[in-house]
């Protein structure tokens, strides 16, 4: 099966089986796969971002060094210029990650995406969190930007929009033209739990603390960025003496259900999307989206 100038994104929560799917549908479309998961994208960490085995097939994956800063202004404008350059050749691509909020901003067309926050800028909201953590962050952003409104209880979410008042507009990005489809696997809650358990239990069997270990060695700090995904932290404080495996592994799992709980309450709200429901993904599954696909080409 082949399709031309086609972008699918494949999106559900944690554990949803939406790698697998984007995977056969690329192989059954000759599509060119990007990552759109904010973490897949750090050098070394693998294991603990459930990295495909395939990466060496995805455009987005290892770019940077776990000390780099990255956001979606920076991803739409990379995704866009890989799909101008498949356009060229009329090759489809299939967009898959955990990060809906990049790929509702490279799909639905966002024009005001902020650029990079300054290294003066990000000093200057460290040196607030420091002296006085949260409450010291709200209190900067209400001085500065009293309408604006998140979680107010996510010190990540009010330090993102603090450097964003400070960051300079990027310009629109345009992409090529092409049809643009977005589905969604979403499981049963129970189900993913279960996945999700032994996904954690996998992960920690394949050696993610010594990964975090050998992390530690190169000299990165938990401060980081790359440490903001799920389970490094916990891992880091596990090689510190501070926390038992078995704790963290406990924690580890109730932060990936929780963190799967508000990937299925935005994907609630994600325009143009057609929900595949509870199947796991495969082959008869991608094979289902292409024919869909190439019925709405005729």
């Amino acid at each position: 099966m082949t399709t031309s100038r086609w972008l699918i994104a494949v999106m559900g929560p944690t554990a949803s089986g939406k790698t697998d799917l984007a995977e056969q549908i690329a192989d059954q479309t000759g599509a060119q796969l990007i990552n759109a998961d904010a973490f897949q994208m750090y050098r070394g960490m693998d294991i603990g971002t459930g990295k495909p085995e395939r990466a060496r097939d995805y455009r987005l994956i290892d770019i940077l060094d776990p000390s780099e800063n990255y956001g979606a202004g920076q991803f739409v404008r990379e995704a866009a210029e890989i799909l101008h350059s498949l356009d060229e050749t009329a090759q489809p691509a299939v967009i898959v990650g955990g990060t809906g909020f990049y790929i509702r901003a490279l799909t639905e067309g966002f024009t005001e995406m902020a650029g990079p926050p300054s290294d003066e800028s990000r000093a200057r909201v460290d040196a607030i969190e420091a002296e006085g953590g949260l409450p010291s962050l709200l209190a900067e952003l209400d001085r500065r930007a009293p309408e604006t409104k998140l979680d107010r209880m996510n010190p990540v979410r009010v330090r993102r929009a603090l450097l964003k008042l400070d960051a300079e507009p990027m310009p629109a990005v345009a992409l090529p033209p092409i049809r643009i489809v977005k589905v969604a696997l979403v499981p049963d809650i129970d189900l993913n739990d279960q996945r999700i358990a032994h996904r954690v239990q996998k992960m920690v069997q394949n050696g993610w603390i010594e990964e975090v270990e050998r992390l530690k060695r190169a000299g990165y700090l938990p401060s980081d960025p790359g440490f903001r995904a799920i389970g490094y932290p916990e891992w880091w404080k596990v090689l510190a003496g501070e926390m038992k495996a078995d704790e963290a592994v406990e924690r580890i799992t109730v932060a990936t259900r929780q963190y799967a709980k508000r990937q299925r309450t935005w994907l609630r709200s994600e325009p143009n999307l057609t929900v595949l429901g509870s199947a796991i993904g495969g082959e008869a599954l991608a094979r289902h989206v292409v024919e869909e696909m190439l019925r709405k080409e005729k």
